[in-house]
């Protein structure tokens, strides 16, 4: 590796380091060595892959490891990167022996100049290793291989990715490389012994028992010797903490030799199991040598915050509201809240907004796919069937008030049962998501001719059969349903909003309005007389039409997949598209099977089955991805901050304006007013100008504390948008589904008239603007 260094060293020094590592690398194979993570055309990483035997017996144990060398202020991370950073992974390939868990040496901690970001992991050289052994049937060598992921920084951060490969001879006895060992042995005295082993042991007394979700804790580390002897001095960053789930934060801080004040905050979500406090204490210090210590103790368990003695009751099933969180900041004279939103909305007006917003559905890119694939059909089916397009269009129509209702039912049902749901929830489900993506696979495929439903397998345009042609245009307006609920077009939201809160059949009548409002454009095509002499004619064109159609419907599922990266993360992607490859594969054979007959027909129908029911096994298993994924703000804007109810207090407390983006990684307006709207250069300063502190509630992923503020002002789905002037904190002003420039600069402008920064005395008073009304 050529170590060019930082540029305050000469020229020299990067020199001679790069003869000690030509000189190293003299007993590795090229394919043991590799570089990475170039920054203005050189790398700043090597690695290594080591073996601590020239020589394995089978059945015996022996080290493999790779070892890391960083340019100076270079590093990567622990196992706990920390605040920022990404854990450095080793993945073994190792046929013919098996390698056990990688051991860490004790890490550094680096700090940003302010302070503000710690992160653990090393600088310089460090090997990472792990024990290994070899079968006992190996014989003639064994494949040794690392793939190695890890982030470099220094400033600026740079992934590398390196595959090492070596080969080590089997033999009748294992022979010890004399160059390796050494530095094994280094790193295995860097890595913490457990408690246990050590001579010490710790013991975690906490001030309060339960923790309480979201709340910080103290207590006491108390470490002593089992054999009695004076512990051994610290330095500083003595303990690094391992990640702890249903702990955010915690720190140990020395208070007398072996006694340690604890302090922590737990996360705000009960954990399934008890945590415990783990990660390593080092003691000594460099002048004395160091040893450190694998710490393991339990904490207690994390109880929701309406457990807690003397807490709220559990029975309140709805959060506290904004205005119950500003009680501090209220002025003295209290004006009467603002009616409910369902209130000012009567049924009619309610059905009008739902029909017109299930029309404008047809515009939103998830739904026109689907339209234009209906379009097509249509004009073969005009010139084919003439007399049953009005029967076409019932059953499209059928299909989608039918799939509304169903919705309805799952609404009502899922209602009845004490959750709260909302317009599009099932798209917070990753199997819903892979499900959906696996029919508009298999519809593209169907298009590009890879099988056909409904035709005689040796005629696109043969005559379609009456019972199956009907079922396919209800099918049809199943899928635009599936597809239109992460869609909340203009007046959508409200009368959605209205039927949740209201009673079972308001809520049918609502989702038959809206029904029937998608259906609108379609039916209007089939009755109105004289559309259907406008069409085109049929002809070659209609086969490449169709077929580009299939690429509008894979669009469709390229979406679809990065929706399932914000639920379960890399991971979940790389499973769903593994599952959509075995639809692609199940399809074609299924394709294959209707050109042929008798026992291979059903020969091929099995292998089809298989192929798709056992991918679906293996792959559609998302709780775990999603659970790991830590989830956080998905909005392009760089303002943007976490939404909580507290961080709204503080906000407004200190007198700021808080604008809310209540959004969604399947809500593709949400994403058409952020790349539009909250990232123009206008509003960004607008709300620097008058501090507003804008905040995103991301409904991705279930959140009934989202659920509950959405349903506070009439909602049921996003986006919602919420505009609070600090004078006036129980009045908030909701924004229109559909933003533009002047409406959020605007509403941020009256938000900030009344700021208690901006009058002169810096009295807290209600503007008459934003007086809720009587």
């Amino acid at each position: 590796m050529k170590h060019t260094v930082s540029k305050r060293l000469v020229p020299v020094g990067g020199l001679c380091l790069w003869l000690l590592a030509t000189v190293a690398h003299a007993a590795l194979p090229p394919s043991a060595v590799a570089t990475s993570a170039p920054d203005e055309g050189d790398p700043r990483v090597e690695a290594s892959l080591l073996v601590d035997a020239t020589q394995v017996k089978p059945g015996d144990t022996f080290r493999v490891g790779v070892r890391f060398r960083l340019d100076p202020g270079w590093h990567i991370y622990w196992k706990n990167p920390g605040d920022s950073g990404l854990e450095t992974e080793i993945d073994w390939d190792t046929p013919g022996s098996t390698v056990g868990p990688l051991q860490w040496p004790f890490p550094s901690t680096f700090r940003t100049p302010d302070g503000f970001i710690v992160t653990h992991g090393y600088e310089g050289e460090v090997l990472l290793f792990a024990n290994a052994t070899a079968s006992a049937q190996a014989q003639g060598s064994l494949q040794l291989s690392a793939a190695v992921n890890a982030l470099v920084c220094e400033v600026h951060c740079i992934p590398a990715d390196m595959m090492l490969t070596r080969t080590i001879p089997v033999g009748p006895q294992t022979l010890p490389d004399a160059e390796a060992m050494p530095t094994f042995d280094a790193a295995r005295a860097r890595v913490p012994r457990p408690m246990a082993d050590s001579g010490y042991d710790v013991k975690v007394e906490l001030a309060t028992k339960p923790l309480t979700a979201g709340q910080p804790f103290t207590g006491t580390l108390t470490l002593t010797s089992t054999k009695g002897a004076p512990l051994p001095p610290l330095e500083k960053d003595f303990f690094v903490p391992a990640r702890i789930p249903g702990v955010d934060v915690v720190h140990l801080k020395e208070t007398a030799p072996g006694r340690f004040a604890l302090e922590g905050k737990a996360e705000p979500d009960v954990p399934q199991a008890e945590p415990r406090l783990e990660g390593v204490l080092r003691l000594g210090t460099a002048a004395t040598g160091y040893h450190a210590l694998e710490v393991d103790a339990p904490l207690a368990p994390v109880v929701a915050a309406a457990a807690v003695p003397g807490a709220a009751p559990a029975a309140v099933a709805k959060p506290p509201s904004i205005k119950d969180s500003l009680a501090a900041v209220k002025p003295a004279a209290v004006v009467p809240a603002a009616a409910p939103a369902e209130s000012s909305l009567g049924l009619g007006m309610a059905l009008v907004f739902a029909f017109l917003g299930g029309a404008l559905l047809n515009l939103m890119p998830c739904v026109f796919p689907v339209l234009a694939l209906k379009a097509y059909g249509f004009t073969r089916m005009v010139r084919q069937e003439q007399g049953r397009v009005g029967a076409h269009a019932a059953a499209y129509a059928g299909g989608i008030v039918g799939s509304m209702l169903l919705l309805a039912g799952a609404v009502l049902a899922v209602r009845a049962g004490g959750a709260g749901v909302g317009w599009g929830f099932q798209f917070q489900e990753p199997l819903f998501v892979a499900a959906v993506s696996a029919v508009l696979v298999a519809f593209a495929l169907n298009l590009f001719g890879v099988f056909n439903v409904g035709l005689d397998g040796t005629s696109l345009a043969g005559k379609v059969d009456q019972s199956h042609g009907l079922m396919h245009s209800a099918g049809e307006g199943v899928l635009a349903v599936v597809l239109a609920t992460p869609c909340s077009a203009p007046l959508l939201g409200t009368a959605v909003g209205f039927a949740f809160a209201a009673g079972p059949i308001t809520v049918l009548a609502v989702f038959t309005a809206l029904g029937l409002g998608l259906a609108l454009p379609f039916c209007v095509l089939v009755l109105v007389p004289g559309l259907a002499k406008r069409l085109p004619k049929p002809g070659a064109w209609m086969e490449r039409f169709k077929q580009v159609l299939g690429f509008a419907l894979l669009g469709t599922t390229v979406w679809l997949v990065w929706v399932m990266g914000g639920l379960a993360g890399v991971d979940g992607m790389a499973r769903l598209l593994a599952f959509l490859v075995a639809v692609g594969l199940g399809t074609w054979v299924y394709g294959q099977s209707q050109t042929q007959e008798g026992g291979r027909r059903w020969a091929s129908l099995g292998v089809a089955v298989v192929v798709l029911v056992g991918a679906g096994v293996a792959t559609l298993r998302f709780d775990d991805a999603a659970a790991a994924t830590p989830r956080a703000t998905s909005s392009t804007v760089a303002q943007a901050q976490p939404w909580s109810d507290e961080a709204v207090s503080a906000a407004l407390a200190a007198g700021q304006p808080v604008f809310v983006d209540f959004t969604a990684d399947w809500c593709l307006t949400c994403k058409f007013n952020e790349r539009t709207v909250l990232s123009r250069e206008e509003v960004r300063a607008a709300f620097t100008e008058h501090q507003v502190a804008f905040f995103v509630a991301d409904w991705t992923r279930r959140d009934a504390r989202i659920t509950a503020r959405l349903a506070e002002h009439g909602r049921a789905g996003v986006p919602m948008y919420l505009v609070l002037d600090p004078a006036a904190p129980d009045a908030p002003e909701v924004l229109p589904e559909l933003l533009t420039v002047d409406s959020v600069v605007d509403a941020v402008k009256r938000a900030s008239a009344c700021s208690p920064s901006n009058r002169a005395d810096g009295s807290k008073v209600l503007c008459a603007a934003r007086l809720p009304k009587p």
